[in-house]
């Protein structure tokens, strides 16, 4: 399976986000650091299906988890407002 330009994207500006290097990041993933170089250097155009699903599934997470945080403040921030 091929990955697009769009994706190694998502994949490199959280990674950034997080201040990842290529070791965490390829843990946090599910892969090889191997696997996580070509990836991050759109090396190769050729990856598992299993290795995408992981890529998505990490990516997913993480805007996931982003979203649940935003959230979170959003709600303290009122809280505070209408006990203010």
């Amino acid at each position: 399976m091929q990955l697009n330009q769009k994706h190694v994207l998502a994949i490199k500006r959280k990674r950034g986000e997080l201040n990842l290097n290529i070791a965490n990041l390829a843990k946090q993933v599910g892969v090889s650091r191997y696997t996580m170089t070509r990836v991050i250097n759109h090396s190769d155009d050729n990856f598992t299906s299993t290795t995408v699903k992981k890529l998505n599934n990490w990516l997913i997470d993480q805007y996931t988890a982003d979203d649940k945080a935003e959230l979170a403040e959003v709600v303290q921030d009122n809280q505070q407002t209408v006990k203010g």
